[in-house]
């Protein structure tokens, strides 16, 4: 799943007829539309996706070959993954979330301070999960260009000036 990046996940049944709910992590949440056909972790292809409305944190849509309550229940908590070359390139200042997973994490003083193991959002904004090295304690630092004044992909690092007392 490396090539691959995660642009959504159903997040159960919406109605009887075999619509889902799907929660997109596209910037602009109906673009995942866009990048059928989406592909699930196992290998599964959903070669068509109509947006059909919207609800509560969730689009609301048809899945090709989902005609049923029962077979959109058993969707719920799958993500769909589109190939990396079908994305658009990210802006200046923007990062795809999965090219930020793994990066080595220093402090401004050049101190590893450990890995990125993910980035979550709930809604205010962007926060890193760091794991420390030799522990699998993690922290959560805020993704702001306060906090991390920079970001360099090609050299796989990433520096951070967490506030005091986070670590």
């Amino acid at each position: 799943m490396s090539e691959k990046v995660l642009l959504g996940a159903i997040a159960g049944a919406f109605g009887v007829k075999g619509d889902v709910r799907l929660k997109s992590f596209c910037a602009d949440p109906e673009a995942i539309a866009d990048y059928a056909p989406l592909e699930t972790a196992d290998g599964n292809t959903f070669a068509q996706i109509v947006l059909t409305g919207r609800t509560k944190n969730a689009l609301t849509a048809r899945i090709d070959g989902i005609t049923t309550k029962e077979e959109a229940d058993a969707l719920k908590g799958v993500e769909l993954f589109a190939p990396r070359d079908r994305l658009p390139p990210a802006d200046d200042d923007e990062y795809y979330y999965s090219d930020l997973v793994g990066l080595s994490v220093f402090d401004t003083g050049g101190e590893l301070i450990g890995e990125v193991r993910s980035v979550q959002n709930h809604g205010a904004s962007d926060l890193i999960e760091i794991q420390l090295p030799g522990t699998s304690a993690t922290v959560l630092v805020p993704f702001t260009k306060a906090v991390v004044p920079t970001v360099d992909l090609e050299a796989g690092r990433l520096v951070a000036d967490p506030p005091d007392g986070l670590l």
